[in-house]
């Protein structure tokens, strides 16, 4: 191979692997629900189908991924390897979504997303309590209020053990 080849090949090369995988994730799941999407009817922007914004996600999601294979691909990025899967911290937030959709009826929206909050972020290996608290403070305001005042979703506030 010339010069001139070599040097275009390895601008092609795959610097950051974490982004690539991620981008690949990304594009992964938007082919997979755009796929299942085409069982829908779409509609058009006037008249919105069921099929209509699961398709323009995907498709916005498919981009983003891209956007981040072809940034992990530049010549400038960093070259960052794939680190080994941190099945702990993955047990960890799987294990705190499991237990809010267990804690959710019994024991009402607002413990149950405190309890999710806090065992999930035992996952990262930065936790603090006093870290999590406050996190779990404003999460909790801005899920109670966008989901069961702005969407009036219809989840019970408080524990229901006794009704």
């Amino acid at each position: 191979m010339n010069g001139a080849m070599k040097s275009g090949m390895t601008n092609l090369a795959i610097r950051d692997r974490r982004a690539f995988v991620s981008g690949a994730f990304f594009l992964t799941v938007a082919v997979f629900f755009f796929a299942v999407a085409l069982n829908y009817v779409p509609g058009t922007a006037a008249r919105m189908g069921p099929g209509y914004f699961p398709r323009l996600l995907a498709i916005v999601l498919a981009a983003i991924g891209l956007l981040v294979m072809a940034g992990a691909m530049r010549p400038k990025a960093g070259i960052v390897r794939l680190r080994a899967w941190d099945l702990k911290g993955l047990l960890w937030v799987t294990g705190s979504v499991a237990l809010f959709a267990f804690l959710l009826y019994p024991l009402g929206f607002v413990i149950s997303l405190f309890v999710l909050i806090i065992v999930s972020s035992k996952a990262s290996p930065e936790f603090a309590w006093k870290g999590a608290l406050a996190n779990a403070a404003v999460l909790i305001v801005l899920c109670v209020g966008v989901f069961v005042y702005g969407l009036g979703l219809r989840f019970p506030l408080w524990p229901t053990l006794f009704n």
